[in-house]
């Protein structure tokens, strides 16, 4: 199939026109997904700072119940 050079070229510039906006979307998705990984990497680490601080809170031997902490007004 053989186009004319001006209609051509109007296909080649539609076609970098679309390569250009899917580079775009492709940079835009790959920040996307490397803000997540680092929520992701603090939502890990808060977990086990959480684990960590729940088991030493078990070996202390004590353990807690909330209906011996009353607020402050009672």
């Amino acid at each position: 199939m053989e186009y004319p050079p001006n209609e051509l070229s109007e296909r080649l510039t539609e076609l970098e026109i679309k390569s250009s906006y899917a580079d775009d979307l492709l940079e835009q998705l790959n920040m996307t997904i490397y803000r997540q990984q680092q929520q992701i990497d603090s939502l890990v680490q808060q977990v086990a700072h959480l684990r960590q601080q729940s088991q030493n809170a078990g070996q202390d031997g004590a353990t807690r119940n909330l209906r011996d902490e009353l607020p402050p007004h009672y």
